[in-house]
């Protein structure tokens, strides 16, 4: 059961002040009084887990001077206002500066009440959309997966977290190796369906009698209920959407419409088609392709992440590392330009056997990651090239990893790291700053 959403009520009579309280006290509600907005203001901050109801009319700070100051405390913060006979046009301006909705006295305790459920209904949308955030940018979770400071995996995880909040259907594409179905579980775990059914499927592992008895039943030879009904109110991945025949593409844009808005079900379509010159758009018919695609995320190439290409290397050779019990090879500057200007037509999952690779050959004492390197590209069919960068992105790309390594060698002292590195405090901790590097990291 969710936790009870408190109510600041501020009000310099004592009897309204108890009237409201006791009364909101019976509906459910947490209640706290406070006899003037000086005192309340010591006890609001931006992250309050409520509303504050308040009368205009007070001495000292009155209600409006109080309502501009929780604007700029929390401008989310829901305010509601209470108004004395004929002070309609007050309550209009608090509206205008931000207040959530007002009442006017004598007012009905059960008006009061419900306006009470729809501003602790906002603010508890609004807390949780924040802690969601916390969680993309702290990286705890499933969220820490997506690993990568670059511009477009800072997009990739907003998008996660608005796509993750909404209710329609989502199509993901992306090149092969870019993470596709854990994007997929980053979007039920950040969504109103956590907790619920995660269902996954793959559409090209099944013939299409097999595959429609899967989906839709009845299926005579196990006794497993169908997808569409194992996974009801949570989400269903389908991979290789593009690998459903038409008859079955038209059975399942049918049960979406027969959904309704909000989904109960929520479909999340996993696009793997890797032929040239031809698209997801192609292989589905075009009314359950634009009903997937009005929520699409692309994913991008690892070879379009700049310096995450170096932070992704060092997680995995760390992983690796540890797993055979040897340390990580150290990456020489030669080796980041080579690692930033591979094509990488595998993505991350090529770049994770590269490192696995690098592990076994470093503890070996033999081989160079350009050896490697150099031998995925023999063996890859997939012609994919890299545009030049500028030599400041791949000094940058190189010294924040040389940075980030040395910091968790010396698990975050600081004394060691500048020894080391032979840089002064100040210059280390400006270059910290500019990667996005903290020290309470690595202790």
């Amino acid at each position: 059961m969710a936790k009870a959403m408190k109510i600041a009520i501020v009000d310099d009579e004592q009897d309204m002040r108890q009237s409201i309280s006791q009364w909101l006290a019976l509906s459910g509600f947490d209640t706290e009084t406070f006899p003037s907005a000086e005192d309340a203001l010591k006890n609001l901050g931006p992250e309050y887990p409520g509303v504050v109801v308040s009368d205009i009319k007070m001495p000292g700070m009155d209600g409006m001077a109080f309502l501009k100051r929780l604007m700029g405390v929390d401008s989310a913060l829901p305010v509601i206002m209470i108004t004395g006979h004929g002070d309609v046009p007050m309550a209009v301006e608090a509206m205008r500066v931000g207040a959530f909705d007002f009442l006017e006295k004598p007012f009905n305790p059960d008006k009061m009440t419900e306006l009470a459920k729809r501003a602790t209904n906002a603010r508890r949308l609004t807390l949780d959309n924040r802690a969601l955030r916390r969680e993309l940018s702290d990286g705890s979770g499933i969220m820490k997966k997506l690993v990568g400071a670059s511009p477009v995996m800072e997009r990739l995880r907003e998008d996660i977290l608005d796509l993750g909040q909404a209710d329609g259907h989502v199509l993901i594409d992306g090149e092969t190796g870019t993470g596709k179905t854990l994007v997929a579980h980053a979007l039920h775990a950040v969504g109103a369906k956590t907790g619920k059914k995660f269902v996954l499927f793959s559409c090209a592992a099944h013939e299409e009698e097999a595959l429609a008895a899967r989906l839709f039943g009845p299926n005579d030879t196990d006794d497993r209920l169908p997808l569409l009904e194992e996974a009801r109110g949570g989400t269903l991945v389908l991979e290789g959407i593009e690998t459903l025949p038409e008859k079955l593409q038209a059975r399942l844009l049918t049960w979406m419409n027969e959904q309704g808005t909000p989904a109960e079900t929520r479909i999340v379509a996993i696009s793997n088609l890797q032929e040239a010159g031809r698209t997801c758009e192609d292989a589905l018919r075009p009314d359950l392709y634009y009903r997937l695609a009005a929520m699409k995320i692309t994913l991008p190439p690892l070879r379009q992440r700049g310096e995450d290409i170096l932070l992704l290397f060092q997680r995995f050779a760390d992983q690796f590392a540890d797993e055979y019990g040897c340390d990580a090879p150290e990456v020489s500057a030669q080796e980041a330009a080579q690692l930033l200007q591979a094509p990488w037509p595998g993505n991350i999952r090529q770049l994770l056997n590269i490192a696995e690779r690098a592990v076994l050959q470093s503890r070996r004492g033999s081989g160079t990651i350009a050896s490697l390197l150099m031998a995925d590209s023999e063996d890859s069919d997939m012609n994919v090239t890299t545009e030049g960068k500028p030599l400041k992105e791949y000094v940058e790309a190189f010294e924040r990893m040389l940075i980030d390594n040395t910091m968790r060698r010396h698990r975050g002292s600081i004394v060691n790291v500048m020894d080391e590195l032979c840089l002064p405090r100040r210059t280390l901790n400006e270059k910290m700053a500019k990667y996005g590097l903290q020290r309470s990291d690595y202790l």
